[in-house]
């Protein structure tokens, strides 16, 4: 396990449980001031779901599966953590902060994935 490999699962991690975050009408009235509309919400929880499996192949591939797993459930935990406190104390950063971590994961991709 390469610190390129956690940053890279964590920064997926993160950009999928803010999608699912913002998916739920309290968090998203908490960022944008109006409703979530119903046609966003399932697109939403489908880029969140595909975070997370994204995040789960990128520890896979990095560590392979003795160690993987268990990096992918640390990069869970730590990226739910940002996700909280940015709902808590800034929740209009959310979006910006989540579409920030998708370039910098794809910048981490070939150092955390080439060996």
């Amino acid at each position: 396990m390469t610190a390129a490999a956690l940053i890279l699962s964590l920064l997926l991690s993160f950009s999928g449980f803010a999608a699912l975050a913002l998916s739920l009408d309290r968090h998203h009235r908490a960022a944008y001031r109006i409703s979530v509309p119903d046609r966003r919400v399932a697109s939403l929880r489908m880029a969140g779901w595909c975070g997370l499996a994204l995040s789960f192949a990128a520890a896979i591939a990095a560590a392979g599966w003795n160690f993987g797993p268990v990096q992918w459930i640390g990069s869970l935990t730590g990226s739910a953590l940002f996700v909280v406190a940015f709902i808590a104390y800034r929740p209009t950063w959310l979006r910006n902060a989540a579409l920030a971590a998708l370039p910098l994961a794809a910048a981490a991709a070939p150092l955390a994935l080439l060996r």
